[in-house]
């Protein structure tokens, strides 16, 4: 009179092959996930720096002058303490306050800049210490060293 119920399920033997053909899969696509992820990073960085210059260009144009290493790149975005020149500022010139680069790190923003530039901006990379190989390098427009 009862009806015998057909149940199977997986067994142990079944389920690690699955996992380990998973861990395979991963062990395959994960580095190159993560040298893309890298890799954008580097292109995110970069755009980000040209975007930035260009800023410092427009204010350059509206006030005459770059920003001081003491303004520093907040003068993108916040008007400058010198009345003098606040009167001629027309920010803001980032539509938010200006980014960080794509490992967390504050641009690095001073004078003088590499041959003949007015100014340096650049990242100091993956490892945000100065130098630096690979992922790690420093990006944008570098101080005379």
């Amino acid at each position: 009179m009862g009806q015998q119920r057909n149940l199977r399920g997986f067994t142990l033997l079944e389920m690690l092959v699955v996992l380990v053909i998973i861990g395979l899969l991963a062990g395959l696509v994960g580095p190159r996930l993560f040298g893309k992820v890298d890799e954008s990073k580097v292109k995110t960085t970069q755009t980000q720096i040209k975007m930035l210059r260009g800023a410092l260009e427009a204010m350059r144009l509206d006030t005459g002058r770059f920003p001081t290493p003491q303004e520093g790149l907040a003068t993108l975005y916040s008007p400058p303490g010198d009345e003098k020149l606040k009167t001629r500022w027309k920010g803001p010139y980032l539509d938010e306050r200006v980014p960080l680069d794509a490992w967390g790190n504050p641009y690095q923003y001073g004078f003088p800049g590499p041959e003949g530039q007015p100014f340096a901006l650049y990242s100091l990379g993956g490892d945000g210490q100065p130098g630096g190989e690979g992922y790690d390098a420093d990006l944008g427009y570098l101080p005379p060293r």
